[in-house]
């Protein structure tokens, strides 16, 4: 049996029943309707959707149009929603240089703004180009240093200390260290709470130690969101002791992406370097053995430790890169 495509029989009854829910909700909303007297028991009898039916209602308020009552067309077919081709080659750059999907949004954003595609966007661009896996060769390419000048950025992490660190103390301890994205060069320092004053003395300490013996300056700190360095949505960053250093030495100060300390990746392998060569299974006598030790481990990691990060560069190549 053919088929009448031309049948406009169900929009007919779909039109007629709106007229008639449309005119019992009116009388509902005016205290005048001889049963109920809530929408919710309206719906309820009517078995109607409350959200879609005001949706609805509300569109033919506007319009006037009775024609507004039928449910309207979708958004573009899954082809025609693509990203631009320059966008799509632009994912791919970014791809074969080992960057995730996350990453490759953040990079994208300044330029492409709100063209930029979602993560799971640029998971679909890279699943259709067969990049969704990484490559030894993109595994590569995320290990060399992003960074070609000393001091072009530096990464600040805090770090907890076990409690038995030192024998006999249950005191709390935490590690503030600043590491140099492209020479590796960091300093640490140990602190007894991670409050925003004390972090940011700490800070100054290994700046100024970086600066006097290394000669490094920064131009811009990566840290995570957390409330010792100032959230980034902060409207008041002067009056942050972390935020005003680095407005007072002229740093930019950048954040990681939330939940993501990948994006801090150098000091956080920095932190599993130091537990595995001095913290981890080991306890000290007292606290001054302990930043005795913390001292000689930090000029040993910086003058005759090698790297593997920036292919074994000897300390004094690294110290002689540009800043």
């Amino acid at each position: 049996m053919r088929i009448n495509t031309n049948d406009l029989t169900l929009q007919r009854n779909y039109i007629e029943k709106f007229r008639f829910l449309i005119t019992e909700y009116e009388q509902i909303k005016s205290k005048s309707h001889p049963i109920f007297k809530t929408v919710t028991e309206f719906c309820a009898a009517h078995d109607t959707d409350r959200k879609s039916f005001l949706k609805y209602y509300n569109r033919y308020k506007q319009s006037g149009k009775e024609i507004d009552f039928l449910p309207q067309k979708r958004g573009p077919k899954y082809k025609s929603r693509r990203p631009l081709a320059f966008i799509e080659n632009k994912v791919a750059e970014l791809r074969e240089k080992g960057n995730n999907r996350y990453e490759i949004v953040n990079i994208l954003k300044p330029s492409l703004k709100g063209h930029t595609p979602s993560p799971s966007g640029v998971y679909n661009i890279l699943k259709r180009k067969g990049m969704n896996r990484l490559t030894p060769v993109m595994k590569k390419n995320k290990r060399k240093i992003i960074k070609e000048r000393a001091g072009e950025m530096g990464h600040i992490d805090a770090h907890y200390l076990s409690k038995s660190i030192v024998k006999g103390e249950s005191r709390k301890r935490y590690l503030v260290c600043i590491v140099d994205d492209c020479t590796r060069l960091a300093w640490a320092e140990i602190v007894y709470d991670i409050k925003s004053i004390t972090v940011m003395f700490a800070a100054l300490k290994c700046l100024n130690i970086l600066a006097d013996k290394y000669d490094i300056r920064f131009e811009e700190m990566l840290s995570d969101n957390g409330p010792e360095f100032g959230p980034r949505v902060s409207k008041q960053k002067e009056h942050h002791p972390f935020e005003r250093l680095l407005m007072e030495l002229n740093i930019k100060h950048r954040y990681t992406r939330p939940y993501r300390p990948q994006t801090n990746g150098k000091v956080e392998r920095f932190w599993r370097t130091i537990e595995d060569d001095m913290l981890r299974d080991t306890h000290y006598d007292s606290d001054e053995e302990l930043k005795e030790e913390l001292l000689q481990y930090m000029y040993y990691y910086n003058e005759i430790r090698h790297h593997q990060g920036i292919n074994d560069i000897p300390i004094n190549f690294r110290k002689s890169l540009p800043n």
